[in-house]
């Protein structure tokens, strides 16, 4: 069945379909995709926005927290009038501000073992804008069984980072192959302990949704096996390549991690 675009998605989706990479095809398939995003937060404000914009037709944002006066100095989809509103509410109002089109599916609740299948199913792919470690070993972990792509970022004062991964397919590794195991409980300071330039949170982010587009519609070189790693303060990019670990507990020649239940991940 041929898809036709309306009057006013050829003009909002003008500048992709032109591009030779990109074209009507992409714009449909972008149109037709899902993207669950973790968190609402720094990562999360430019993420969800360019989505949106972009046109991916269906979002989910998952976050428990509600928008705070601190929060507003990065995370620019929310906004003063919307402080004490659930994140995901208003970081739906937001998207829809700049794409009525877009479907969103806000989920106010915290990620856990217990439900994080059942949300991650229902998706394409996951982007994890989290702010904590715990979150980011379960997406891992729960992408890798579920054979979903997971494109993960993570930022602190003026660097960052961003990583996709597809364990699932061979000669790939996951985020445990980089980072076996969660660092000491202090060793690391979070963004409330260390602090952020708000606009790196910005860079870092857009990079992410980037590469989240860029999977969807299996354009250029993906990022799965590389790390990009930004130093603002340097302004500095390094893509530093990542192997499988043959001892990894999760995709390793031994696995011990395969249940998510069970490992209490």
């Amino acid at each position: 069945m041929t898809f036709e675009f309306t009057d006013q998605q050829l003009e909002r989706y003008a500048r992709h379909i032109i591009l030779p990479e990109l074209g009507g095809k992409g714009q449909e398939k972008l149109l037709k995709s899902s993207v669950l995003v973790i968190g609402a937060g720094g990562l999360g404000s430019p993420l969800l926005m360019y989505l949106g914009a972009a046109g991916v037709g269906r979002i989910g944002i998952v976050d428990d927290d509600a928008v705070d006066l601190s929060n507003l100095q990065r995370q620019v989809i929310h906004a003063t009038e919307r402080i004490g509103t659930p994140k995901v509410e208003s970081a739906a109002k937001a998207i829809k501000a700049i794409n009525p089109d877009i479907k969103v599916e806000a989920h106010a609740l915290r990620l856990g073992a217990g439900n994080v299948m059942d949300l991650i199913a229902g998706y394409d792919i996951v982007a994890d804008g989290s702010d904590n470690f715990a979150t980011r070993f379960l997406l891992n972990d729960a992408c890798y069984l579920a054979r979903k792509p997971l494109v993960s970022a993570a930022l602190l004062r003026f660097e960052g980072q961003v990583a996709t991964f597809r364990a699932f397919e061979d000669g790939k590794p996951c985020y445990r192959c980089i980072f076996p195991a969660p660092p000491p409980e202090g060793l690391i300071p979070t963004c409330a302990e260390g602090g952020v330039l708000g606009a790196v949170a910005g860079v870092v982010g857009c990079l992410q949704a980037t590469e989240v587009i860029k999977e969807l519609l299996g354009l250029g070189e993906s990022l799965a096996g590389s790390l990009v790693v930004m130093d603002m303060l340097g302004a500095t990019f390094r893509r530093i390549k990542a192997r499988p670990d043959p001892a990894c507990a999760l995709c390793g020649e031994n696995p011990t991690i395969t249940d998510l239940f069970r490992h209490g991940a």
